[in-house]
């Protein structure tokens, strides 16, 4: 048994979620964890809402409210949406909690006495109509290398070089379009120069990463400047040194405290679960494995600044240093990326209209038929189209007549013929080699899982689902009627290889997966779904969680063979089939495309 630590990028609290957003954070990550904890691995799932900077103040100036009334709104709106989804977070919390704040002051701290954060004066972009701080995410333009017109403050999506706003050609707010003004003001920096070395060698052992993920990361190393991790800001986490500290208008930034904010979940998780150093089992055991799912535009933050930061934290910099507070910290198993799920070739985006909501969706169409486009259609290695049209054809094609038909026929036939679970009897060769490709699944879908091959993984999944539909076709058990044996046992191989591929399903569809093991005449909990719990802090106010007890769940990464005898009910159709017409139109509720 392995720990294994899953890591998912941080949702921005400034409005709700699209299913842009849970197409890189949201599915993959949960898939990943299911299928680690069926197959015996004890796994910790950590994240929360990430509610600092200025993105959260200028809508929060928009809705007439606090940033933190803000953040308490739109925090509830996601720990809905994601527990809707099915997500199976130990600890989904928020940047806002004294723990938070405290863990994040103690790694600033250690990477400031071990030299690696140092202090200079900077440009920063202030908007000229508001007098705020603009983040280098929210300043757009022509980027001086490549000349590419949508490059960030930031970096450039198009040659992957780190950039300041400054750099930028014909900078412009995203927020309004004006042209943001630079002034000089004193910041503090992460030196990410004096990880060149260190950081280098060790990207060059993570041969097995996805190949966008190494790309990306190998255009950054050949670039590395400091970067900013304090702004003029009076939103974010205090700067904890005695000359600092007090400055009303001086905080850390935003994604500085959201990556440290793994740690600081991991460590409330502990605390909450009554063992305060339990988190060091994933964290400091170097045979514990750490995987951190996102977005690409997240990619540059969790493979290249978290690892220097864990590095810095450690003392194991270019130019050494102490060990931190926390002890000797894993760096990254693997950052597990997405590419971008678009609208028309276009990223969702709420300001543009081009958006639809998680909630929304929920509502309309359940979770598990989300949770299999973005499984078997999504972005994993490249940008994909979503449209409606394809959407109705993968839920009506492939999980209505496809898994649905099969689980609905078989389990009605035997329900029908005997009321409960017939015996087999004589084996023929393709009921042995039927029986045979099921438990092959295990392995071949299970290695695909293990390294994040999600569309490899639900594809050979399908293809057991193909193969139990196309035997049931050809054994025609309806024509048995004289031979009650046969009819038994080739209604017993059926049903044996549904429970085998609802399995197989578990971590991509968990929701139909508890239907489909009560249909074959289970009782209890097969996949565990999170709960909302809210939480008290001492010196700070009650907020909503995600938790969950996954350990009790039935449900294992193997095939089990049935128990004869038990009974059966009538089932319910497990996926209704849309209306085609969805497929031209869209929902009212989004836009068509």
């Amino acid at each position: 048994m392995t720990s294994i630590l899953t890591n998912v990028a941080w949702p921005y609290a400034n409005g709700p979620r699209h299913i842009g957003h849970v197409s890189g954070f949201g599915v993959p990550s949960d898939v990943f964890a299911r299928y680690a904890r069926m197959a015996g691995h004890d796994v910790l799932m950590v994240s929360g809402t990430d509610e600092h900077g200025t993105p959260i103040s200028v809508q929060a100036d928009l809705e007439g409210v606090t940033p933190r009334q803000l953040a308490d709104k739109y925090n509830r709106v996601i720990v809905e949406d994601l527990q809707g989804l099915g997500l199976s977070y130990d600890l989904f919390t928020r940047t806002t909690t004294v723990n938070h704040y405290s863990v994040v002051q103690s790694i600033f701290k250690a990477l400031y006495a071990n030299g690696y954060v140092v202090s200079h004066a900077q440009q920063s972009a202030i908007s000229p109509s508001t007098g705020r701080t603009l983040p280098d995410r929210f300043i757009e333009g022509t980027c001086p290398i490549c000349g590419y017109d949508g490059a960030r403050g930031d970096q450039c999506d198009n040659c992957g070089n780190q950039l300041d706003p400054i750099d930028l050609i014909n900078p412009r707010s995203k927020i309004n379009g004006e042209t943001p003004k630079f002034v000089e003001s004193e910041q503090f920096f992460l030196d990410l120069p004096a990880f060149a070395e260190t950081l280098g060698n060790w990207l060059a052992t993570r041969t097995d990463w996805r190949p966008n993920v190494l790309k990306f990361s190998a255009n950054l190393l050949e670039d590395l400047k400091p970067r900013a991790i304090t702004r003029d800001l009076d939103w974010g986490v205090p700067i904890p040194l005695d000359t600092w500290a007090d400055n009303p208008m001086k905080r850390i930034y935003v994604w500085f405290d959201a990556v440290i904010g793994y740690l600081s979940a991991s460590i409330e998780w502990a605390r909450r679960s009554g063992a305060a150093d339990a988190w060091q089992k994933w964290w400091c055991d170097p045979e514990a494995e750490s995987y951190y799912f996102m977005g690409k535009d997240n990619i540059v933050f969790h493979s290249v600044i978290w690892p220097s930061m864990l590095m810095g934290q450690n003392g194991t910099g270019d130019h050494g240093g102490e060990l931190g507070p926390f002890g000797q910290l894993n760096l990254p198993t693997e950052v597990v990326s997405s590419e971008y799920l678009t609208m028309s070739g276009a990223k969702f985006s709420t300001s543009r209209k081009q958006v639809i909501y998680v909630g929304d969706f929920l509502k309309e169409f359940g979770p598990d038929a989300l949770r299999y486009y973005i499984a078997v259609a999504g972005p994993e290695n490249n940008d994909s189209d979503f449209t409606w049209e394809e959407f109705v054809r993968r839920n009506n094609f492939e999980l209505a007549n496809e898994w649905g038909n099969l689980v609905n026929r078989s389990i009605s036939m035997a329900f029908k013929n005997v009321g409960a679970i017939p015996a087999a009897t004589e084996l023929r060769g393709e009921d042995l080699e039927l029986l045979g490709a099921a438990k092959d699944a295990f392995g071949t879908v299970g290695a695909h899982l293990r390294r994040c091959r999600f569309k490899q993984a639900i594809s050979e999944a399908m293809r057991v689902v193909g193969l139990a539909n196309k035997y049931i076709s050809e054994s025609e058990p309806w024509k048995l009627k004289e031979d009650i044996p046969r009819r038994d046992t080739v209604l017993h191989v059926a049903l044996q290889v549904v429970q085998d591929a609802n399995t197989l399903l578990t971590p991509f569809l968990p929701h139909a997966a508890q239907k489909v093991h009560e249909g074959l005449g289970g009782t209890g909990v097969w996949a565990a779904q999170p709960r909302i719990e809210v939480v008290t802090e001492a010196g700070g106010p009650d907020y909503p969680t995600l938790q969950g007890d996954y350990a009790t769940q039935q449900a294992v990464w193997e095939s089990r063979p049935l128990a004869v005898g038990t009974p059966l009910a009538k089932p319910t159709p497990l996926f209704a089939k849309l209306d085609e017409t969805l497929g031209q139109t869209g929902p009212d509720f989004a836009p068509l495309v």
